[in-house]
């Protein structure tokens, strides 16, 4: 079976590619709703170190997305199933490391092709069955939910148990997705939300507090932090973290850096604070997500309040028109109704 793949020959220039699929070797699913990320952007605007996108161009961009199963030899799934694809492809299992920090695993949109195909060939474990009803905008970035469920989840077994107050730093879709989580996965707990923006800070309407960075209560004080700034922001963020936090608290960092970030370590000791990092997801927090999205309706209908953009993509100058439709957004997650 011929398959197309739009690759990202070199920035902002997108080619048509042509590869054979065998029906035997996964299940066949046509994508058709896929998401921009800020990595993919990176890539096509060509803001990634030289070095990095002369070894991985050409590449077909995007990790976030959904489709329908055409094809499945194993049985699993049904034609017309409407599945989330899981972007990690591990090659091995390791008792202690988790699928999405072996460096052995590939990534779709990084070391592997992306989602920008006619159709995806895809083990059947790696695709989680989506409810009815759901809205699949929102749906097109279950990706990046689950990477902040994995978050979620790895503080649960972490961070020591008084959880009053948890603070989360930034008012972008990463910090939105990680407080609304928060919130219903420990309810328990009240949780206060740290940006620069007050019209940003607005939508977060389900969180206990929402405060400006340069306007922070002197006697406020955290239990546990979350930091989803990253970039030029991270320096700032985690010095204020580690200002409010009380001794041995966690902090959770999901904010992507392309340089080194100055950290305070005389307080991390002092405190005795601990750190962890959080990159991607796997399929465990897949299925999670999709059940926090059937147990809690009104995580989808919150999460919708990121659909920004939503384009048509009926041709080939259609991929570009998006890119660029998405470098001019804000807020929110541009989504492709992919229909090549």
């Amino acid at each position: 079976m011929i398959n197309t793949v739009y690759r990202l020959r070199s920035p902002r220039r997108f080619e048509i590619a042509f590869d054979e699929i065998d029906l035997n070797s996964g299940v066949i699913v046509r994508p058709t709703h896929l998401s921009i990320c800020n990595a993919d952007q990176r890539y096509y605007q060509g803001t990634r170190d030289i070095r990095v996108l002369k070894e991985k161009l050409p590449m077909a961009l995007i990790h976030e997305g959904i489709g329908q199963v055409v094809y499945d030899a194993s049985g699993k799934f049904r034609p017309g199933d409407r599945v989330v694809m899981v972007p990690n492809i591990p090659t091995e299992e390791d008792p202690c490391i988790a699928e999405n920090y072996l460096r052995s695993s590939k990534f779709c949109g990084s070391s592997a092709d992306g989602f920008l195909q006619e159709y995806i060939c895809i083990e059947p474990e790696r695709l989680v069955l989506l409810p009815e009803g759901l809205d699949l905008d929102v749906a097109a970035f279950t990706e990046l939910v689950s990477v902040s469920v994995h978050a979620v989840s790895r503080f649960e077994k972490i961070a020591h148990e008084r959880r009053d107050h948890i603070g989360v730093w930034g008012d972008g879709n990463l910090a939105f997705i990680t407080s609304l989580l928060l919130k219903k996965m420990l309810p328990d707990s009240l949780v206060y939300v740290f940006g620069i923006s007050r019209e940003k800070l607005s939508d977060f309407s389900f969180a206990d507090g929402t405060y400006l960075t340069t306007d922070i209560p002197g006697d406020l004080q955290l239990d546990h932090a979350f930091e989803c700034v990253g970039g030029n922001g991270s320096p700032i963020a985690i010095e204020q973290i580690i200002g409010l936090i009380r001794p041995e608290g966690t902090i959770s960092i999901l904010g992507v850096s392309e340089y080194p970030v100055p950290v305070n370590t005389r307080m991390i000791l002092e405190k005795g604070l601990r750190l962890f990092g959080t990159s991607r997801s796997g399929k465990a927090d897949f299925r999670r997500t999709v059940e926090l999205y059937r147990n809690y309706p009104e995580i989808p209908m919150y999460l919708s309040r990121l659909v920004g953009n939503t384009v048509e993509v009926n041709a080939f100058p259609d991929i570009k028109k998006a890119f660029e439709i998405d470098t001019k957004k804000a807020f929110g997650k541009t989504i492709l109704h992919w229909n090549l």
